[in-house]
């Protein structure tokens, strides 16, 4: 039987601002406050830096390019969010889940896999890699960076929607992967594709996988952020 969660359909939110609203999530999720919750958004341009960045090798953005570069974290190397991106950002407690941080990524991968199957596209695992590629060529359309404290999850995944790739590898060295090819739905479909189109089957893969069942939570005038404290608030809805 799914267990209840809420989800926060969110529009474009400036990197740092949903990265403090992960962290408010994550202590009330800790403190058993409110469920687990699924966060879904877009980021203006922002380059993160994960624990493993080597920043000399990884990033070389061009001076007065109009993008941030935030150092985060999470799990990982650099990566690159920008509208026509779908952020997924799963606040999970994982003493509900497995405890098991590389299953959890491995479930993430699997959410993916079944997101883009809705789209008639194949996504897939590479052994050794994370997040989900198409192959022959490999080709990458969705990368993950997790971080977990007290068995409970911030950060997640990124899934190109309908955006320019040429980010991945112009301006850093992606997920530190050299000569590595970068792709969207959009491109593999040959045709536009919205956030909007994607984040309900995002939506259904998430409950699926994790066997949840999510409550959408109404957003507020804006990005849908609330004054803090946030979980007494949301606390209150119980």
């Amino acid at each position: 039987m799914p267990t209840g969660g809420y989800l926060l359909q969110l529009g474009e939110v400036p990197y740092l601002e949903a990265w403090e609203l992960q962290r408010s999530l994550a202590g009330a999720v800790s403190q058993g406050a409110i469920p687990d919750t699924v966060i879904l958004l877009e980021h203006p341009p922002v380059v993160t830096l994960g624990r493993r960045t080597d920043e000399t090798a990884e990033v070389h953005v061009p001076e007065g390019a109009d993008v941030e570069v935030v150092e985060t974290n999470r799990g990982g190397k650099s990566t690159y969010h920008g509208p026509g991106q779908l952020v997924c950002y799963p606040i999970l407690d994982l003493k509900r889940h497995g405890r098991d941080v590389k299953q959890y990524v491995r479930n993430l991968e699997e959410a993916l896999i079944g997101t883009l199957k809705s789209f008639e596209l194949r996504g897939e695992m590479i052994e050794g890699l994370t997040g989900v590629w198409f192959t022959r060529p490999p080709r990458k359309v969705a990368s993950i960076g997790v971080h977990v404290s007290s068995w409970v999850t911030t950060h997640g995944y990124a899934l190109n929607v309908d955006l320019d790739p040429a980010p991945f590898t112009d301006w850093i060295t992606a997920c530190g992967l050299e000569d590595a090819m970068f792709t969207t739905i959009a491109r593999e479909l040959g045709r536009p594709v919205t956030v909007a189109e994607v984040r309900p089957h995002a939506v259904a893969a998430l409950e699926d996988v994790f066997g949840l069942e999510l409550e959408e939570l109404p957003a507020e005038d804006g990005a849908g952020l609330w004054p803090q404290p946030l979980h007494e608030q949301l606390a209150a809805r119980g």
